[in-house]
C-alpha cells in the first residue's frame, strides 16, 4: 500500500471519528443544555495541552529529520572516501591500480544494489558489503611502496580506506527506527488527548465548529505520520538515498 494512501487514510478516519463522535455527542445533550458555557478551567488546560503537545511534535520532528540528515552525510562521507581511494590509487602500478579500483567498484555497486535494499527491508548491512569493504583494505595495505611518491600516497590511501569503513559503521547504525517504542507510546496518547479535549469545549454542529475540529485532527494525523516517514532513514518516503555514489561513480550507471 502507498504511504501517502496511508496519510490520507489516516487524516479522513481521523477527521471522521471527530465528526461522528460530536454528532453522536450533539443526538444525546438534552435541548436545553447550554453548550455556550464552558468552564475557564477547562479552557486553560486545553490550550496548555495543546502547546506542550505542540512542543513535543516539535521536538519529535526536529530530532527524525536530523537523524535522516545525519544519515544521508555517512552515506555522503563513505562515498567520498572510496573515490578518493579510487583517484590516489594512480600513482601505484597500473596492475596494482586496477586491482583497487575493481574491488572498490565492486563494493560501491553492491552498496547501490543489494545493501541498500537490505537497509531498507531489514534495517542492517550485509555480510558480503564488509567482505568487499575487507577486500579493498587489503588491497590497500598489502601493497609495499617501492618508491618515495608511492610512499607519500600510502598513508593517505590508508586513512581513505578508514573513513569509509567508519562511515559504513554507521550508516549501519542509523538503518533502524530512530524513535524509541516508549516515544511512540507517548506520541499517539498526546495525540489522542489532545483531540480528545476539544469534546470538552462543547463543540456543537455547525459547519465552522465541524471544520476547525476535522482539519484539527487531521493536522495531528499529518504529522504523525511525518515522523513515521522520517523515522526510518533509508526505507521510506522521504529517504536518504545513494545517490553520492552514483555521482562520485558514474561507470555504475544506474547502480
Amino acid at each position: 500500500m502507498s504511504e501517502w494512501l496511508v496519510l490520507t487514510l489516516a487524516m479522513a478516519a481521523a477527521c471522521g471519528v471527530v465528526l461522528i463522535v460530536t454528532f453522536l455527542r450533539h443526538r444525546r445533550t438534552s435541548p436545553d443544555y447550554d453548550a455556550s458555557e464552558t468552564p475557564d478551567v477547562i479552557e486553560y488546560m486545553t490550550m496548555m495541552i495543546g502547546v506542550v503537545y505542540a512542543i513535543v511534535l516539535g521536538l519529535a520532528i526536529a530530532g527524525v529529520w536530523e537523524a535522516r540528515s545525519v544519515a544521508q552525510d555517512h552515506v555522503h562521507a563513505e562515498a567520498q572516501a572510496l573515490h578518493e581511494v579510487s583517484e590516489r590509487a594512480r600513482v601505484y602500478p597500473t596492475d596494482v591500480r586496477e586491482r583497487i579500483r575493481t574491488d572498490v567498484d565492486a563494493y560501491v555497486s553492491h552498496v547501490v544494489t543489494t545493501e541498500w535494499d537490505s537497509m531498507a527491508d531489514h534495517g542492517e548491512l550485509t555480510d558480503r558489503g564488509a567482505q568487499l569493504l575487507t577486500r579493498v583494505r587489503h588491497d590497500v595495505t598489502d601493497y609495499q611502496p617501492k618508491s618515495d611518491f608511492e610512499a607519500q600516497a600510502y598513508q593517505p590511501l590508508v586513512d581513505a580506506v578508514a573513513a569509509a569503513s567508519d562511515a559504513r559503521n554507521s550508516r549501519g547504525d542509523s538503518a533502524g527506527a530512530t524513535m524509541p517504542g516508549v516515544v511512540w507510546f507517548g506520541l499517539i496518547t498526546g495525540g489522542l488527548v489532545t483531540v480528545g479535549m476539544i469534546f470538552t469545549l462543547q463543540i456543537r454542529r455547525t459547519p465552522r465548529e465541524l471544520i476547525l475540529a476535522g482539519l484539527f485532527s487531521a493536522l495531528i494525523a499529518f504529522l504523525l505520520f511525518l515522523i513515521w516517514d522520517f523515522d526510518a532513514p533509508y526505507s521510506r518516503g522521504v529517504a536518504a538515498t545513494p545517490e553520492p555514489f552514483r555521482a562520485l561513480f558514474g561507470n555504475l550507471g544506474g547502480g
